[in-house]
């Protein structure tokens, strides 16, 4: 946790991967990326200013609802955000898929059987589900000239975010051998027996690591 932060230029270069992480989601949504970027990055100088080190918080969990609420900012700005063909074929192929293992597995598909069935990437998978669904206003008080809302057809982003930096943060504190077990567990979505097979050991032996593991991960991130 950082006790005060360091020059304000500086700081603001080496987290700048925060804004591209934010941009990155709305790509395709009917503004360049360019533009994007930009009203991240003023996101990002405003979190710099705005941020106070007694709160005893990481500075990515609160730069992530800054630099997101510039870029929805824009958005207002520039009205409703279309989403491209491509991603609405996208979305059509997603729910054929989806019924078809329903019916015959009872299930729905993940993320990432879905990626590899389509040849396409879990991001583009995810934007294609959100774009399906009903569009939801960036704020309640937003309303344009008529008295509508503008709205974005996907949900708040930032506790998401915020949960997967926070995870990557913890990840990197764990070990070369208990990090490939939980990516294995987790992110290939493998059993036990599977990464036991995998990792030349036991499942008795690998359900005692994982426990350990997730037991520390979650003592960290609680912090």
């Amino acid at each position: 946790m950082l006790s005060v932060l360091p020059p304000r230029e500086g700081f603001i270069q080496e987290n700048l991967g925060l804004v591209h992480l934010c941009a990155s989601r709305f790509k395709g949504r009917g503004i360049e990326y360019d533009d994007l970027y930009s009203a991240g990055c003023l996101g990002l100088i405003k979190a710099y200013d705005g941020f106070d080190v007694n709160r005893k918080v990481c500075f990515s969990t609160y730069a992530v609802p800054v630099i997101l609420g510039e870029i929805k900012k824009l958005f207002r700005e520039n009205g409703t955000v279309k989403v491209s063909r491509s991603i609405k074929e996208l979305s059509i192929k997603i729910n054929a898929i989806r019924e078809k293992m329903l019916k015959k597995e009872g299930r729905e598909p993940t993320i990432t059987e879905l990626a590899q069935r389509l040849s396409v990437t879990e991001d583009q998978i995810i934007l294609a589900i959100q774009a399906s669904q009903p569009t939801l206003s960036l704020s309640p008080d937003t309303t344009d000239e008529n008295g509508k809302d503008f709205d974005v057809p996907v949900p708040s982003h930032e506790e998401e975010l915020s949960d997967k930096l926070a995870l990557r943060e913890v990840m990197e504190t764990l070990t070369s051998e208990e990090r490939r077990l939980i990516q294995i567990r987790f992110f290939q979505g493998k059993t036990q027996s599977e990464t036991a097979e995998i990792l030349h050991t036991t499942q008795v032996q690998i359900s005692r690591k994982e426990r350990k593991i997730l037991l520390s991960m979650r003592t960290k991130l609680l912090k």
